[in-house]
């Protein structure tokens, strides 16, 4: 096959398929198609068929933009790769009601003067987490980064070496307390470590003790942690603030789990580590919480003040759509509407309940069956608590390339490949998702 049969981009333009496109748009697409042909030729394979077709739908799929809504059927409540927490619908109509338009975002309605873009978030956020006072970032990466910044730059902090964690990329707290410009002081060992050994490395230089969230993993067997209670009567006696990298952010009424009351070695909630009298505690706004990529501090009204007077607070600040997400979901949580919220729902799905909708899945899909699994909440929320669940399994043909197709496809799906199937989870189906998916699954099995 010689590359000479291949068209020109002159004359792959003039088909009227692409002529009737953009013109940037139909040579973008009809460039990315030749150059894919060319090196499949280039390989010793035949030359794609209707290359003014093959680019005509690739031109369809730039129109769509790189990021796409897709199904989630892992089974992964707060899956990262697809965007952590889906939001309530009250959510994505505020945050549409705003973002068409202008919105009072930094003045006073009734008196026409500047006013906190942050106020309607720290209302509530303070009424459900009882604090003094709040702040909200960009995500809780950056609200420990600033809590380390204008806290402790220059100086120490002191961290246990069981707590040095990364939780994914290039969030790892030694990194973190570097970039924070200060110095990072690891106290105990991996497995134990005691407040006498905080206590001990206290020196003239120790700005902040850090107490972090074990995200993503779970010791067990000889262990020991500091607890809580009496890291902060040791900050309290050598005047030295003591901060807590919560992670998820887990407010409102107590949470369950398919089920069943939250396990109580997991995740706590915001305002029972607040009452503990956590000088600063940081956690995210999405995740457990159920809205937004944010991060929200809270705590000692002084300490607040210093974060929101640095300048690294304006280069973090959320923008209007972040925060009105973030406020119309603190708003359902405090007025007790949690099952409303998308993250809160798919946690608390029993066994039954995803056998209930994989039932209405695997009765329109040929060779589906159900059984019984296992899935996580994800996002480094819980870390080593499953949640049992009923799946959808189909078997019988090339499972890796279903997978494929299902994540190539108009709507694209997600889902696992395990035990010799592909795997459906109906916990993180939201509504509307199962008809769509039903005939994305069909599409792709019936025509194997």
């Amino acid at each position: 096959m010689s590359l000479s049969q291949l068209p020109s981009m002159t004359k792959l333009l003039k088909d009227p398929r692409l002529a009737a496109l953009p013109h940037a748009l139909a040579k973008r697409a009809a460039k990315q198609v030749v150059d894919e042909a060319r090196t499949i030729v280039l390989g010793g394979g035949p030359l794609p068929d209707d290359l003014p077709g093959r680019a005509a739908d690739r031109a369809a799929l730039l129109q769509v933009g790189a990021l796409r809504r897709v199904i989630n059927a892992t089974g992964i409540v707060i899956h990262t790769n697809l965007g952590r927490a889906p939001m309530a619908q009250e959510v994505v109509d505020a945050v549409g009601a705003v973002a068409g338009g202008y919105a009072n975002l930094e003045m006073v309605l009734s008196t026409g003067g500047r006013g906190g873009r942050l106020a309607g978030v720290i209302e509530h956020t303070l009424a459900l987490t009882g604090a003094e006072a709040a702040i909200a970032v960009n995500n809780n990466a950056a609200a420990v980064m600033i809590c380390l910044t204008a806290l402790a730059s220059g100086k120490d902090v002191l961290v246990s070496r069981g707590e040095l964690v990364e939780i994914g990329g290039s969030f790892r707290v030694p990194e973190i307390v570097a970039a924070g410009g200060a110095r990072l002081v690891e106290v105990g060992t991996t497995n134990r470590t005691r407040t006498a050994d905080f206590a001990n490395a206290i020196t003239d230089q120790t700005a902040l003790i850090l107490r972090v969230h074990p995200a993503n993993f779970k010791q067990i067997g000889f262990i020991e942690r500091a607890p809580r209670e009496e890291l902060v009567a040791l900050g309290r006696e050598r005047n030295i603030p003591v901060v807590e990298d919560l992670g998820s952010g887990l407010l409102g009424s107590p949470m369950s789990l398919a089920g069943e009351p939250m396990p109580s070695d997991s995740d706590e909630p915001v305002d029972s580590v607040v009452r503990s009298g956590m000088d600063l505690v940081c956690f995210s706004g999405d995740k457990l919480l159920g809205g937004p990529q944010s991060g929200i501090v809270v705590g000692r009204a002084d300490l607040v003040s210093k974060l929101r007077k640095h300048p690294m607070y304006r280069a973090m600040r959320l923008d209007k759509m972040s925060l009105v997400a973030l406020e119309t979901t603190l708003r359902m949580i405090r007025e007790g509407r949690e099952s409303d919220i998308p993250v809160r729902s798919m946690m608390a799905r029993t066994v039954e309940d995803c056998r209930v909708i994989g039932e209405q899945i695997a009765a329109r899909v040929p060779g589906a069956t159900l059984e019984e699994d296992v899935g996580f909440s994800g996002g480094g929320a819980l870390p080593g608590t499953g949640l049992r669940t009923t799946v959808v399994a189909i078997r019988g043909g090339d499972i890796e390339a279903w997978a494929a197709q299902l994540r190539r496809g108009e709507t694209p799906v997600v889902a696992r490949v395990a035990r010799d199937a592909l795997i459906v989870d109906p916990r993180t189906l939201l509504p509307g998702d199962v008809d769509r998916l039903i005939d994305c699954l069909n599409g792709v099995i019936g025509a194997d």
